[in-house]
């Protein structure tokens, strides 16, 4: 028999102190979401629990997702799209996150330098923060490069025309 994980340990316990029972289309949400590494939506959660068991619910799987962020396992994220990403919050480090506006990329960063100048601008401002999220929007280095590759192409085409198609 498998042993238990500790974020499955979690979610049962929080099942229980909201009255809620285990069940199996439960455990198997908790289980690919825990298999994603991604920042996935309702959406993209429900198309990956479908692949394995099909008669789950589009309606089951957003309600176990709020029981997993309730649960502190999962931890909503907001990029700019209008819609809402969820991403492993038990036991992982805080983190940013940098967002290509061209593909819908997701870099993850780390900066402890960052962290110290939030950290002193609430301390000058007498502001006591209890979390704090930071978004970088801009356009990662493959859509710049496939930009100005694209750019290059029409040049080339541009100046062939010009010289009558030789």
């Amino acid at each position: 028999m498998n042993s238990m994980t500790e974020e499955q340990d979690v979610f049962i316990k929080h099942l229980r102190r909201q009255g809620l029972k285990r069940t199996a289309q439960r455990d198997l949400i908790l289980e690919v979401f825990l298999g994603t590494e991604d920042h996935v939506t309702g959406d993209d959660l429900y198309r990956l629990v479908r692949e394995r068991d099909p008669s789950v619910g589009q309606t089951t799987v957003y309600r176990t997702l709020k029981l997993l962020t309730d649960a502190g396992l999962a931890r909503e994220a907001r990029f700019g799209d209008g819609r809402a990403h969820y991403e492993h919050n038990y036991k992982h480090q805080h983190h940013d996150h940098m967002i290509c506006s061209e593909c819908g990329r997701i870099i993850e960063f780390y900066s402890p330098e960052l962290e110290a100048i939030q950290d002193a601008m609430a301390a000058k401002h007498k502001f006591e923060l209890t979390s704090h999220l930071l978004r970088m929007i801009g356009v990662c280095a493959k859509c710049r490069r496939q930009a100005r590759s694209a750019s290059t192409s029409r040049a080339i085409k541009h100046a062939t025309a010009r010289m009558g198609g030789r």
